[in-house]
């Protein structure tokens, strides 16, 4: 029987509340059956297991976050575009650290292309056409700024620079200087 007003929905969102209070790798089933003071058998009717409830907190954070960064790029192009989706991502990571964790989860590949994840890749394709990247460039493009977001923010949430100066902000917005500059002059194809 399933408890009265627990839904999938609450059981996930809960979850991804629980990912940023003590980290997404932490997050189990019987966790979040206390949360709601209820037997991890009550969960069941939900999820399936702890996987599945990780693989949902994924998909939850990747719509929430596809969400905001669509908000911060409406009506913006070039270097605009490029910071206002760079910030979204950072701020993000900032507020939900263990759903930013989450957005990165390793899914399967028909999870994944049923996923926010594709809206995610669509928006950094809509940034770059602003600087007039074609195939495979474009792709190449794509790694590289979800690689410099993604790597940024890890490294700042784990202190990684917290012990030198100039302070992690004003290396950000330098950091978005050069990739605006880099997408301007992106190197010419050099391979046999």
């Amino acid at each position: 029987m399933v408890r009265a007003g627990l839904t999938t929905e609450r059981v996930v969102r809960a979850g991804a509340e629980l990912a940023d209070e003590v980290g997404f790798e932490q997050v189990t089933v019987s966790e979040v059956a206390r949360r709601f003071d209820v037997k991890v058998a009550s969960l069941y009717s939900h999820v399936k297991s702890s996987q599945d409830l990780k693989t949902r907190i994924a998909l939850f954070a990747l719509e929430e976050l596809a969400g905001r960064a669509a908000d911060a790029l409406a009506g913006r192009a070039g270097k605009d575009a490029l910071t206002a989706y760079a910030d979204a991502y950072r701020d993000y990571a900032r507020e939900h650290p263990g759903r930013a964790v989450a957005a990165r989860m390793r899914l399967d590949p028909e999870t994944a292309a049923a996923s926010a994840g594709v809206r995610h890749a669509q928006m950094t394709r809509a940034i770059l056409r602003g600087y007039d990247l074609a195939e495979p460039d474009q792709t190449h493009a794509v790694r590289l700024l979800g690689s410099v977001f993604h790597g940024y923010v890890s490294l700042e949430a784990s202190g990684g620079f917290s012990h030198s100066a100039p302070d992690s902000e004003e290396s950000w917005r330098r950091i978005l200087d050069a990739l605006d500059a880099l997408l301007h002059n992106w190197p010419a194809n050099t391979a046999p």
